[in-house]
């Protein structure tokens, strides 16, 4: 199985002595199946001050990771957009492919997490929030003609039905252990399912981009959106009449029940027993 990253450089609500906010690099594990290790994933975080913030500094931290991990990844994701160019040309030193990506589950709890419980711990901390990720607005897009699936539905599943997932049989996806968003074993975790006749290539399709979330849209146009990378939206569902809305308006409540845990999938037909794509997703608050 791929080992993908999930890396973020930033500045952090900690001061040197010169009063000057400190920078730091988080890198840590993607996960990409449902019992993915939690209580022990890899970790490397590496401080440095703001006159030291360029690619050659990331590289060494990167470096230093790759020393430090059991294996080196395969890609690296990172979701900060203004860090893109030194985030990529850090990583095209190291070899490594670098994405944007909206899919940084296990990064956006850990510096939750650093956030709440670590960074007041330090003598040199400061409160104060960071600026927000600012994620530039991009116009949806259809789907590729050829891809398109011929119907859909939403569905619900409880979280302790996944617990079975690595034994379902599932060409393209990719998932993550529940426990990432607190979510107990009978919460409702709502889906969409999507059934094409080329629901193999359409998942192909689907497993080449960076799966983030799905989200509801309205105003001059009602449209359920496939949000991917760092600011990529297609159009999943048109919803044209009053009684699709509401589908999705409840899909959407169900949603923000599930801590904004929901999945997407794809199969042959409703009758199919296996999958040609299943992504569990999470709509995240990047900041």
């Amino acid at each position: 199985m791929a080992v993908i990253w999930e890396l973020d450089f930033y500045s952090r609500p900690l001061l040197d002595e010169n009063q000057k906010k400190l920078w730091e690099v988080l890198i840590c594990d993607s996960p990409l199946t449902i019992d993915s290790p939690v209580d022990a994933p890899f970790q490397f975080s590496s401080f440095c001050r703001n006159t030291e913030v360029n690619s050659a500094t990331l590289q060494t931290a990167i470096e230093a990771a790759i020393a430090q991990a059991p294996q080196p990844p395969d890609k690296i994701r990172f979701f900060r957009r203004q860090m893109a160019n030194m985030i990529t040309r850090a990583c095209e030193e190291v070899g490594i492919p670098s994405y944007a990506s909206r899919r940084t589950i296990a990064l956006n709890q850990w510096i939750s997490q650093r956030t709440a419980t670590e960074y007041p711990t330090y003598p040199n901390y400061q409160a104060g929030a960071n600026p927000s990720v600012m994620m530039p607005v991009s116009d949806p897009q259809p789907l590729p003609d050829a891809l398109r699936g011929q119907r859909w539905s939403f569905v619900t599943l409880e979280a302790s039905a996944f617990d079975d997932m690595a034994d379902w049989q599932i060409d393209f996806g990719e998932a993550f252990p529940l426990q990432l968003a607190n979510l107990s074993a009978n919460a409702p975790i709502p889906g969409m399912l999507i059934f094409s006749q080329r629901a193999l290539p359409l998942a192909g399709w689907m497993s080449g981009l960076e799966m983030a979330y799905l989200k509801l849209t309205t105003g001059a146009r009602n449209q359920l959106l496939l949000e991917t990378g760092a600011d990529d939206a297609w159009i999943l569902a048109g919803l044209s009449t009053p009684e699709l809305l509401q589908e999705a308006k409840e899909f959407e409540a169900a949603k923000a029940r599930a801590n904004r845990v929901h999945f997407l999938a794809v199969q042959s037909s409703p009758e199919a027993e296996t999958f040609s794509g299943f992504w569990l997703m999470q709509e995240l608050n990047l900041a």
